[in-house]
């Protein structure tokens, strides 16, 4: 069975904990994604910032996008995989976890990320459609 790091997107980009959301939102927008990262100066995970989190706690509470940090936003420990756990792992914890996308960790680097259509390319039909109607649940 495959492992994150066989199937992930290597060198994903993260935001700064200290970058305002704005700078984020641009970042999202050249590199046509929805989600990034939260990396911390000390180069750990902090979280995961999403174009929803953007919309929902800084445009429609009046926040100022300019003035919010990407910190700001990151709320708890954030789930991950490592790089060496399998596609069946991979497949529990974002079931689990209702997500779509998991940042990969190697010791406590962040080396890439996996999405359910990474795991798609890599298993038969069955456990990804199994997947996404478990993320999908109310």
């Amino acid at each position: 069975m495959p492992t994150a790091r066989e199937i992930m997107t290597a060198d994903a980009t993260c935001v700064g904990e200290t970058e305002n959301v704005l700078e984020a939102a641009r970042k999202m927008a050249d590199l046509g994604v929805g989600s990034l990262p939260i990396c911390g100066t000390d180069n750990r995970l902090k979280g995961m910032l999403t174009d929803r989190d953007i919309v929902v706690k800084v445009l429609a509470q009046g926040k100022d996008p300019g003035s919010c940090t990407a910190s700001e936003l990151a709320q708890g420990k954030p789930v991950t995989i490592g790089a060496d756990d399998d596609a069946k792992e991979i497949l529990r914890t974002m079931a689990q976890h209702k997500v779509r996308r998991l940042p990969v960790i190697d010791g406590h680097q962040l080396v890439g990320i996996v999405a359910v259509a990474d795991v798609a390319r890599a298993l038969p039909d069955n456990p990804v459609g199994d997947l996404i109607d478990a993320i999908s649940e109310n």
